[in-house]
């Protein structure tokens, strides 16, 4: 899952980035409200941690012209030092989803997290499957049978892509831009590589299930034994 975070205090934001890395999240930072916007309005995160109070584009102004001019419906987190109704209330109406009030714990932050993406119908059980194949979320494994495997943070991204839709192709670019980001250098053969290191733990787990490629397009899951 990709977050951004938009926070002007440098420190604060990269704090913030540590936290969500180790929590497994892929994360881009934005350190001021116009690049914050212009990274937001792309589309490709499944949520956003955003300060209210920022230089050249103010969070509330962010979030309004998300939903309102380029109807993005990413569930977004406020982070401000004010506490009061009013200011609450107007950050909800902005169209955030969420509201936290600094200085606050890892762990409130986390949980927040959770819960706004899954309001959004981010995937509530701890596993998603195909076939003989089982991906756990939470623990970043793969299983087939008796048989387990530990995903790294690309691979595991990856994974869940293809097992959200699995008959539906995704494309190499939305892989790109999702798991490597818009700032990335990242080509096609890196998906490729990370493709292949996915089909080798698919054949050591046995599993009948196949990564397919449509050349020039992108992948999709194969179970074997439908079409035997």
């Amino acid at each position: 899952m990709r977050i951004l975070i938009v926070e002007d205090e440098k420190r604060l934001a990269d704090a913030l980035g540590e936290i969500l890395k180790e929590a497994k999240y892929t994360v881009d930072i934005s350190y001021d409200g116009e690049s914050g916007y212009d990274n937001a309005a792309s589309g490709i995160y499944d949520g956003i941690v955003l300060d209210i109070m920022l230089p050249k584009k103010n969070g509330l102004d962010i979030v309004r012209d998300l939903r309102k001019a380029d109807h993005i419906a990413t569930p977004v987190l406020l982070l401000t030092a004010r506490d009061s109704v009013d200011d609450r209330v107007k950050g909800l109406d902005s169209g955030a989803d969420d509201y936290l009030t600094k200085p606050f714990a890892p762990q409130e932050l986390l949980a927040r997290i959770r819960a706004m993406t899954r309001r959004q119908g981010e995937v509530v059980l701890d596993e998603l499957s195909f076939g003989d194949l089982t991906l756990n979320l939470s623990g970043h494994s793969l299983h087939c049978g008796s048989k387990e495997v530990r995903l790294g943070l690309k691979e595991f991204d990856i994974m869940r892509m293809l097992l959200t839709a699995p008959k539906t192709i995704l494309p190499k670019e939305e892989l790109l831009i999702k798991i490597w980001g818009t700032e990335s250098d990242a080509e096609d053969n890196n998906v490729e590589v990370y493709i292949s290191f996915l089909r080798k733990k698919l054949f050591y787990l046995g599993s009948r299930v196949e990564i397919t490629t449509v050349r020039r397009v992108g992948y999709y899951l194969t179970d074997t034994a439908e079409n035997s």
